[in-house]
């Protein structure tokens, strides 16, 4: 029978039925709007190094992406913002006094390495702002572990020193290694002290540009999670692994290993990137949990004083397994088989 023309259709198709009126565009701006709080602070504590580093992170990931696209004979996707957030997350990660020409290396290996050789935003495997850090850790190690002093231009004779997570790993070393010596601590050289909660939250220390104001990158995770661009899942299970490791671990205070060095960062911007981390609720937790114990075993038995970045990456690895394992079976599936009944 034919349908009477005032009859209401309906279209069937496959899953998703709803659309959410979000564009990546949006979300890059977003997460663009996030970091802003940080990108000031740095730039307030280490002056114009920190400006120049920015600007040729950003500028040169742009370029990069634009003649990527267009050698690969593809769509310009410089106008989706993406590329502006991987060059201001790489630039944030960097010293503020780092060689321009060692910026402009890593900004084009993180875009046409770690993100376009793969096909572009959403098939590559790893973050490519982190990935990129990785490359110029391995590739520039001295110049990638020199910091400026905050406010260094105040005071020029220190103009570079080390940071709290170095200081702090000397320092704890050092007491634990006295406490077992019977001539006591004042037989070992400690010349400095771990630097305050406070410094440490309002960012007067040494560090990467946007790793060193706690308060301010927990006011842009504020802002992503009120805009529901990130959840909460990734966030704090990072953030309370790293806690309660270090409350049975020993020696620095769990409070200075969750503001110090690039947790912070990590955890709320790198961790939670939408293409390298899990889509579920239960996956992002078990992403989050093996980014802070991955985290604190490299920063307690490794030599390098951090290891937010490489234990991003690791888990970067296996998120597609983490997906798998987690992702919730379809209704009437056969769970030993994956079989419908």
């Amino acid at each position: 029978m034919k349908p009477k023309d005032t009859a209401e259709h309906f279209i069937l198709s496959s899953s998703p039925h709803t659309h959410a009126n979000v564009t990546v565009r949006r979300l890059m701006l977003d997460v663009i709007i996030a970091l802003l709080p940080t990108t000031a602070m740095g730039i307030w504590f280490f002056g114009w190094p920190a400006v120049w580093t920015i600007a040729t992170c950003v500028s040169t990931c742009i370029v990069t992406e634009a003649l990527c696209r267009l050698a690969m004979k593809r769509e310009n996707t410089v106008g989706d913002l993406s590329a502006v957030v991987t060059g201001l997350l790489l630039a944030l990660n960097l010293p503020a006094g780092i060689p321009l020409w060692m910026a402009v290396v890593g900004s084009v290996f993180a875009i046409g390495v770690a993100k376009q050789v793969f096909g572009g935003l959403g098939m590559n495997p790893f973050n490519p702002a982190l990935a990129a850090r990785a490359f110029m850790l391995i590739s520039f190690t001295g110049p990638m572990t020199t910091w400026l002093k905050p406010h260094w231009w105040r005071t020029p004779a220190a103009a570079t020193t080390a940071t709290p997570l170095a200081t702090m790993k000397t320092y704890f070393t050092a007491e634990a290694t006295a406490c077992a010596s019977p001539h006591g601590l004042f037989n070992n050289a400690i010349t400095d002290m771990p630097a305050s909660l406070w410094d440490m939250l309002i960012g007067n220390i040494p560090g990467c540009i946007g790793e060193v104001s706690a308060l301010a990158l927990a006011i842009g995770a504020a802002y992503l999670l009120f805009r529901k661009v990130i959840t909460w899942h990734i966030p704090v299970m990072f953030l309370a692994t790293v806690f309660i490791y270090s409350l049975f671990a020993g020696g620095a205070p769990a409070m200075t290993q969750v503001l110090a060095g690039g947790v912070m960062i990590g955890a709320c911007f790198m961790a939670t990137d939408y293409v390298t981390s899990p889509t579920t609720a239960k996956g992002k937790l078990v992403f989050g949990f093996g980014c802070g114990l991955l985290c604190m075993l490299i920063r307690q038995f490794g030599g390098y004083p951090e290891g937010c970045s490489f234990a991003i990456l690791i888990m970067n690895a296996v998120c597609p397994l983490i997906n798998r394992w987690t992702q919730p079976k379809p209704f009437g599936a056969n769970r030993s088989k994956g079989k419908s009944k």
